[in-house]
């Protein structure tokens, strides 16, 4: 067995057919597909018995309880058997010459982690597209440690390091690590780039692929990024220490890895204030003043955003100045009028902020 697809899905009976359907219409045909059903209540356990039927490769678990979307694919690591694991999101699809592409690549470039490109699909409420936007790795094989960490804070700024789908995973050696995904509720938003980062730390071979096969629903008012979370601030704060304990790791402590960080720990930052205005937040103007006085008297801003650098985003050019001026008042400001114009014109606002 090559690939071991792994799909949690939860309720996922208006978008599962479609991401099955992609994935048995693939012209390479060395594939399992482990379906964990982490106890849907809609109609996807028939949707499931269906395509069991039809395509004995399909295999169906159901969690007896729901216990979120970590422990579906922590189900799937412990039962997968091909020589690659790749995780796939029931809601999304792929081209069907997807894993016959990448086979070959790997024939020649056998490596611990393959990255490749997805499509950005922005949609509206029904389901109409918006807009897309590409995003793809070049075409590079790196057989060196040293290599491959050149490459990682590359792929974490054009958006490419997080996710999980867009990456094959060698399965003997990630059952080597033992590694797992952390607890969604322990690490909300961020499980997936802790695990790409624990997977990361030492692998000595990455294969990039200049393609983009993978087409990523972003529907309007059901993505997590839309979601208040009170402790937004806590989990990015953390994502961006473990990348730089990474980078430290490696001794790449360098102003190019502290611009980097910067500018992502300034994004966050600036989507932790505007999130401070969902009415859920219940905060008062001198409760954001304290929020924005609490990060700016952090430790790691100091450490990471006065060297923060944006080259192709004027938007956050503008965000990272107003950050480092540490004037409470016009953060408050700032980001109160970029969150009127997130609810206001959401599709200009995700162009802008598809920028990296």
């Amino acid at each position: 067995m090559f690939y071991s697809i792994i799909m949690p899905v939860y309720n996922g009976g208006k978008y599962l057919e479609k991401a099955l359907e992609s994935v048995c219409a693939q012209s390479f045909a060395d594939w399992e597909c482990l379906v964990i059903d982490d106890c849907s209540t809609d109609d996807t356990a028939s949707i499931l018995n269906g395509f069991c039927a039809k395509d004995s490769r399909i295999h169906v678990y159901r969690q007896e309880t729901n216990k979120g979307v970590s422990a579906a694919r922590n189900k799937g690591i412990q039962c997968a058997v091909g020589e690659y694991i790749w995780f796939m999101d029931a809601d999304d699809t792929i081209e069907s010459d997807m894993l016959e592409i990448i086979y070959k690549k790997l024939a020649n470039h056998p490596s611990k982690l393959t990255v490749f490109g997805l499509v950005e699909e922005y949609l509206d409420a029904d389901g109409r597209e918006l807009y897309c936007k590409k995003r793809i790795p070049c075409n590079l094989y790196c057989n060196s440690k040293a290599a491959v960490r050149k490459q990682i804070l590359e792929l974490e700024k054009n958006t490419l390091y997080g996710y999980p789908w867009n990456k094959m995973y060698e399965t003997n050696y990630l059952k080597k690590l033992g590694l797992m995904f952390e607890d969604y509720n322990s690490a909300k938003f961020i499980e997936d780039i802790l695990f790409n980062i624990n997977y990361c730390m030492d692998i000595d071979s990455l294969l990039l692929i200049g393609i983009a096969p993978y087409h990523y629903a972003k529907r309007a008012n059901q993505s997590l990024t839309n979601e208040y979370v009170q402790d937004y601030y806590k989990f990015h704060r953390k994502r961006i220490l473990k990348l730089w304990e990474q980078q430290k790791y490696w001794n790449n402590d360098s102003l190019d890895t502290r611009e980097v960080l910067g500018a992502l720990f300034a994004r966050y930052i600036l989507s932790a204030l505007m999130r401070n205005y969902d009415k859920k937040a219940k905060m008062t103007l001198g409760k954001r003043c304290d929020f924005c006085r609490k990060i700016f008297n952090d430790d790691l801003f100091d450490e990471l955003l006065p060297y923060g650098k944006s080259d192709d985003s004027t938007a956050l050019k503008i965000a990272i100045r107003i950050l480092n001026s540490k004037n409470i008042l016009l953060c408050v400001v700032f980001s109160w009028i970029v969150y009127i114009i997130k609810n206001k014109l959401p599709v200009f606002y995700n162009r802008i902020k598809s920028q990296r």
